[in-house]
């Protein structure tokens, strides 16, 4: 019985895509664990191989979205697109971003694109997924928070996916992979407000409002007056899509993280990831190099921390993200490296993921090269010797 409801899920994603694990001999394993493929040499070469190894299936005519961080202005610490550049002649796909929710280059379409071009972006198309507006789904009747999850509204252009993540350290979830590029990486700004805080903006210093009134004008729901005390925001109305962060100039609006705690966010986070995971297929790349302690939306991020560890590739998006934190961690010497050195480890994210069916935490390693088993242990100490 089970296997006839396999073959006939099987054959309705069949338009979307199949995406099938190679299975050798030194794979077998459990069903309550995951295949991650791995490297220790990180080159445009052994990325198409991760990416091989996951045996993808696409039709000519499916769009495949390759999703990336383009890197803030000032940012060193962004992986070097050229890394992609043998992947992309193969797949053909679109980059694919959202805006931010802080006001920067990366937060409207056209000079986030310039910027994007700027870092070396410039072998594949770009696309801006929320350049037009919002996609908006139902959350899960089994979320603790979301009740909605914002995208861009281009999201749905896309048959597949490939989340290329930079792995790296974090200071609100303690670390950045896969399910931070997909919950965080993917949603639209008000998404992003709405994981990072409250529905709502707050107005900080009103009364320096010189009521241009670009935020009441520029207010797609009307929810904004501004009077001689400044803006005040109607959260009766609000739809909470941070529009008004971008537009004030003098940057009076922010979200309002009031009452806001570690794990809230972090569990945002991994719903806001389960909704977009289950209405896309998607295979993940995560890459452990420069390693630092913030995000490449830093424009001001510290030198890495500690050395290059490799690159891993795996279709399950929890197990992909253990295994870097296991990886990084074991070549820092510690359980926790991001426990360490952020003060938050971001376990719980992993924790959540798996209770709502995302994927395992346990998990075998497999030596690209020679697709044998390897423990974390002989993986580490490949990664001493690229030094």
């Amino acid at each position: 019985m089970k296997r006839k409801i396999f073959i006939l899920l099987c054959c309705l994603l069949a338009v979307c895509t199949v995406v099938h694990a190679q299975k050798s001999k030194q794979e077998k394993a459990p069903s309550d664990v995951s295949v991650v493929y791995f490297c220790s040499e990180i080159t445009p070469e052994n990325i198409q191989k991760l990416y091989n190894a996951l045996n993808v299936d696409l039709a000519p005519d499916m769009k495949v979205g390759l999703k990336v961080h383009f890197g803030e202005r000032g940012n060193q610490n962004f992986l070097n697109p050229e890394l992609l550049h043998p992947l992309v002649d193969q797949v053909h796909p679109t980059f694919v971003e959202t805006n931010v929710l802080y006001v920067s280059d990366r937060r409207f379409t056209k000079s986030h694109i310039a910027l994007a071009e700027e870092h070396g972006f410039t072998f594949a198309p770009i696309d801006i997924l929320d350049a037009d507006g919002e996609k908006i789904y139902p959350g899960d009747d089994n979320f603790q928070y979301c009740k909605t999850v914002r995208t861009g509204d281009h999201f749905e252009n896309y048959d597949f996916y490939i989340i290329y993540s930079h792995f790296k350290g974090h200071g609100s979830s303690g670390f950045g992979g896969a399910i931070k590029n997909v919950g965080m990486g993917m949603a639209s700004p008000g998404g992003k407000m709405a994981i990072h805080a409250n529905n709502y903006p707050k107005v900080n210093t009103p009364d320096k409002c010189f009521q241009c009134n670009r935020c009441a004008n520029q207010c797609p729901a009307l929810a904004i007056n501004v009077d001689d005390h400044g803006p005040m925001i109607d959260t009766t109305k609000c739809i909470g899509c941070a529009k008004c962060i971008a537009e004030c100039p003098l940057k009076l609006f922010s979200p309002d993280n009031t009452g806001y705690d570690e794990t809230r966010f972090l569990d945002k986070l991994v719903e806001y990831t389960k909704v977009l995971v289950d209405h896309r297929p998607m295979v993940f790349i995560n890459v452990m190099a420069n390693i630092s302690t913030t995000c490449d939306c830093s424009s001001r991020a510290p030198k890495p921390f500690m050395r290059d560890i490799g690159a891993v590739a795996s279709t399950d998006i929890v197990a992909i993200d253990q295994a870097c934190q296991d990886l990084t961690s074991k070549a820092y010497g510690c359980e926790h490296v991001f426990q360490e050195v952020n003060h938050v480890s971001g376990m719980e994210q992993l924790q959540y993921a798996e209770k709502l069916g995302m994927g395992h935490t346990k998990y075998i390693l497999i030596d690209v090269a020679t697709g044998k088993q390897i423990s974390l242990e002989e993986a580490v100490k490949q990664t001493e010797k690229e030094k």
